[in-house]
């Protein structure tokens, strides 16, 4: 029978997605792991990949078009069914324009832009020039994540924006058209200050108080307000999750990493990819698990769950925020393999073009922001994760080694830990085997 595939939950925290590019067309047949869509979030450009085999029916969304998860997004049939089976998998879910229904032709010649036979007329009415407003007679804005991420940041109200993609969307096209003008619309005249409520999407003026004897100060001074963006208000979302539901506890070691540093210039001599001080510390977070296998779990109301595999997500410092790709079994990778991939993450993950499957699972996570030169810091861990590792700057300071005094380089790392997953001792064992193993980096790697 027809299927209805609906909207992933792509992120953790995403409410909302957007169809970027359909990789299929109507009559394409699919199998589990087929790429059917590129799609949007605030956060990343992700591909999604068919769970089901069967052939597309009907592309219920058009490029460009936004949807909450959980909504319904294409319809799988099977061999003999048409659109009367697409309508009754739809039953009372209201399908929105999609391409054509299944047939002979090309399917690569429908448009995901055509309506689908025997569905209804969508969305806001078309206007003389063929474009169409933005928002609904409701109000509605029709905008992918990214453009209103854009707007957010450029404080373009996006209801006055006229657009041209499917249906009236606005694309990135409008809004980079828009900002080549002199400004965005409806904004003041050169030193007119227009009230909050005529520029939505702006900054907003702080009162610097609320008056003597309120004993309350909303700023000590001046300040200015910027509307979130919605990959801000994703992460801030999530991280209070996390604080709000983990009860999270802190350890940190002091790891003198001079052999570390030492080893890393001798690899690197002769390695086709260079591997950086993280890529070490990712070989030792993943041999620690080796030593300590116990810690390698993750709390759930069922009970604890054990994992056989190291699996470990690397915090990426993006434009937006931070965002957190996984790196899988790295106990049975070589170092040049973890080089190799953590690079390409990372840059995948700056260009927002991540992978769904990058973006899933994973037990710890390792951030390090010693690049900075932090020196120290306590990270919140990513639920349902069990821990994650702040690690800090190496930096070069006064050691005890047999009762002298010497000059070493030291690296400070932070523990952060689920309670309810890893007692403390267990993680100070999981800590002291870390530390062991970045002092002595030869075993971690090989």
């Amino acid at each position: 029978m027809a299927t209805v595939v609906r909207m992933p939950r792509v992120l953790a925290g995403a409410t909302e997605a957007a169809i970027a590019r359909w990789l299929v067309g109507p009559g394409d047949a699919v199998l589990p792991g087929t790429p059917v869509a590129e799609i949007e979030t605030e956060k990343a450009l992700v591909e999604y990949e068919a769970e089901d085999a069967g052939t597309i029916g009907r592309l219920l969304l058009a490029e460009g078009e936004a949807g909450q998860v959980g909504d319904p997004m294409l319809v799988l049939i099977a061999a003999g069914e048409g659109d009367a089976d697409i309508d009754a998998a739809l039953g009372t879910v209201p399908a929105k324009p999609g391409p054509a229904s299944p047939g002979p032709a090309s399917p690569r010649a429908a448009s995901p832009r055509a309506a689908s036979p025997g569905a209804a007329s969508p969305g806001p009415s078309a206007v003389p020039n063929g474009h169409q407003p933005a928002a609904s007679s409701r109000g509605r804005v029709f905008a992918s994540p990214l453009v209103r991420k854009i707007a957010g940041e450029k404080g373009i109200d996006l209801a006055g924006v006229e657009g041209t993609g499917p249906n009236g969307r606005i694309t990135r096209r409008d809004l980079e058209r828009l900002l080549g003008r002199q400004g965005p619309p409806d904004l003041p005249g050169a030193g007119e200050e227009a009230p909050v409520s005529q520029r939505p999407g702006s900054p907003v003026p702080l009162a610097s108080g609320v008056g003597p004897g309120t004993g309350v100060v909303l700023a000590p001074g001046p300040g200015r307000v910027t509307p979130h963006s919605p990959m801000r208000q994703a992460i801030a979302r999530r991280l209070t999750q996390s604080k709000a539901t983990t009860p999270h506890f802190y350890m940190a070691a002091e790891c003198v990493v001079d052999e570390l540093l030492a080893l890393r210039a001798r690899v690197n001599e002769a390695a086709a990819v260079t591997a950086s001080v993280n890529d070490f510390v990712v070989m030792a977070v993943a041999a620690a698990f080796a030593d300590v296998p116990e810690a390698n779990v993750t709390w759930s109301d069922e009970g604890l769950i054990a994992y056989q595999n190291v699996d470990i997500s690397i915090a990426v410092a993006t434009e937006g925020g931070l965002v957190t790709p996984v790196l899988r079994d790295v106990g049975a990778k070589k170092l040049s393999q973890v080089a190799r991939e953590s690079a390409d993450l990372a840059r995948r993950a700056r260009d927002r073009r991540l992978l769904q499957r990058e973006l899933e699972g994973g037990v710890f996570t390792v951030s390090n922001l010693g690049m900075y030169g932090t020196l120290e810091f306590s990270a919140i861990i990513n639920p349902p994760q069990s821990g994650i590792l702040a690690v800090g700057a190496a930096r070069q300071q006064p050691v005890v080694r047999d009762g002298q005094v010497a000059v070493a380089t030291v690296m400070r790392c932070t523990l952060s830990a689920d309670h309810r997953a890893i007692d403390g001792a267990l993680a100070a064992r999981w800590l002291a085997a870390f530390t062991a193993r970045v002092e002595s980096p030869l075993g971690a790697i090989t």
